[in-house]
């Protein structure tokens, strides 16, 4: 018989979803290290044991862990399940990627709509600044000496819009993604910068997309998204067809 008692909730409770909300919400990120206990606490305005409790709830559950030396560090065991057999998958079957690079053209398309309808204008900013670092990586032209951090700031760029969507789903697939298809995103890259032209082309297109946020015009935005993953399909094509030709070529130049 119900005593008509309303349960209330521990406190270490209420502290353990925040950090779960910002976890899923992406504030908090795979690998990334909570602040020490004592800045944490008083941001929170909670007491450290009842921090301590509410972090050893999100341990046993697989969304943080600690580390030899100390530090609690967000885990990746939202994702892990999706990257690990679908990245060797990748390599060992090259003809999925391009059924990857659909759904990416589906799930990035659809991301932007959003972001160009809720973003905030923190999240613009965020989206502005990312779009910033790739002008300025880009402008630097295919440069080797810079290539790693081209590829980064790309990624980066795509994976501020997913988040600005503010739908948790689109950040942690679009992350997720990216983690998968990192190696065909860099390969790609690496052909499209022997290309002057497909070069200025891949950062035209980055410019119409950061251009149709900022004027929070989603329909431009999903068409400059989408122009973008076709051109990635086309350099995608081209590059397999320059990889078989060099491969015929070294065949035949054997004795």
């Amino acid at each position: 018989m119900s005593t008509g008692k309303i349960a209330v909730q521990r406190l270490s409770d209420t502290i353990a979803h925040e950090l779960e909300r910002r976890i899923l919400e992406g504030a908090l990120k795979p690998g990334d290290r909570l602040q020490p206990e004592r800045e944490l606490a008083a941001e929170l305005g909670v007491s450290r044991p009842s921090l301590r409790e509410a972090i050893q709830k999100l341990i046993s559950k697989g969304l943080l862990h600690s580390r030899q030396g100390g530090g609690t560090y967000v885990t990746d065991r939202l994702d892990a399940g999706f990257t690990d057999p679908w990245g060797e998958m990748l390599r060992q079957h090259p003809n999925l990627q391009a059924d990857l690079l659909e759904f990416r053209g589906m799930l990035e398309s659809e991301a932007a709509t959003l972001a160009a309808r809720r973003a905030t204008d923190i999240d613009l900013q965020r989206i502005g600044d990312a779009f910033a670092r790739v002008e300025g990586l880009f402008a630097q032209g295919p440069s080797a000496s810079v290539f790693g951090e081209q590829v980064k700031a790309d990624l980066a760029f795509h994976q501020a819009i997913a988040e600005a969507a503010h739908n948790v789903m689109f950040g942690h697939l679009t992350a997720s993604l990216f983690r998968v298809t990192h190696d065909h995103i860099d390969r790609n890259l690496r052909h499209l910068r022997r290309l002057d032209d497909d070069w200025l082309e891949l950062r035209d297109q980055h410019r119409a997309i950061w251009e149709a946020l900022k004027g929070r015009d989603p329909a431009a935005a999903q068409a400059a998204v989408r122009r973008h993953i076709a051109f990635v399909e086309e350099s995608m094509v081209a590059r397999a067809q320059h990889e078989e030709r060099e491969s015929r070529a070294r065949l035949a130049r054997r004795p």
